[in-house]
């Protein structure tokens, strides 16, 4: 059990600070690959989706129906699943568009650099706020698959990674041309990922002593809705702002199919 502890929180932890990457690649990439990030942000939003509604959704099924019997069990499983999406919606909402990283604009080095500089720090910050609150319910997500199914996590935490990229890279360019330092800006930008994995860790300090087949059920069904808002409120939106919108489509069928393939491997 501790074991699964431990490699839960690391994965989580992998999944959240990869915002630290963003920022490496804002200070270091003379223009950004916006067809490759398309791609991968299709591939990640197609992972995401497919793990959530063909294995995550059926896992959770199986659990409250057998803690629960059949009708109420599936009934609970769906409105678990809705109540995630609805978890993540109010969220969602409560942020101020502008600070919003859901409300996607395409980061872009001369728009930030035409801004004043107190706006742009001001920018940064609240950007790095909003991606902290969104990231916390997925750190809860990806800690919950990870402590009960430890190679079910691993596709989920790449998912997560290739979409916090974006989002570093959000936090660390206003910040960086507001201040003109590197370390600032990359350290705002790591620690808005640093909500992963402390959602993780309170969800486990409040939940994990009510645990039981139900919990478990409800909480997989949750975590189901809420990668599914993600992707599609989120991931395909920045997909098809960064590229074409085929590209965003290809990289969602690629993400399923490796993800299905991935699932047979393990069966």
């Amino acid at each position: 059990m501790q074991g699964n502890l431990i490699t839960a929180f690391i994965l989580t932890a992998l999944a959240g600070l990869s915002t630290g990457v963003g920022s490496v690649i804002a200070f270091f990439a003379k223009k950004t690959n916006a067809k490759f990030l398309s791609v991968s942000l299709g591939f990640s939003a197609g992972v995401m989706i497919y793990v959530s509604m063909i294995e995550i959704f059926g896992k959770a099924q199986t659990s409250l129906q057998a803690a629960m019997g059949e009708k109420k069990g599936m009934i609970v499983t769906v409105a678990a699943f809705f109540a995630g999406m609805l978890l993540i919606g109010v969220i969602d909402r409560l942020i101020p568009k502008q600070d919003n990283p859901h409300e996607f604009q395409q980061p872009g080095m001369d728009t930030a650099a035409s801004s004043g500089k107190s706006k742009l720090m001001r920018t940064g910050l609240f950007t790095a706020l909003a991606i902290a609150i969104h990231n916390f319910p997925e750190g809860l997500a990806t800690f919950v698959s990870a402590l009960q199914e430890p190679s079910l996590a691993i596709p989920i935490v790449v998912a997560i990674a290739i979409h916090n990229i974006p989002e570093g890279i959000a936090v660390s360019v206003p910040i960086y041309y507001a201040s003109g330092d590197r370390k600032k800006a990359f350290l705002y930008s790591f620690a808005s990922g640093l909500s992963e994995p402390i959602g993780a860790v309170i969800g486990y300090l409040l939940l994990m002593p009510l645990m039981n087949n139900v919990m478990y059920g409800v909480l997989f069904a949750g975590v189901a809705g809420i990668m599914v808002f993600i992707s599609l409120d989120e991931l395909l939106p920045s997909a098809r702002e960064y590229g074409e919108h085929h590209l965003s489509i290809y990289g969602l069928v690629a993400g399923m199919a490796v993800m299905a393939v991935s699932l047979l491997l393990f069966m």
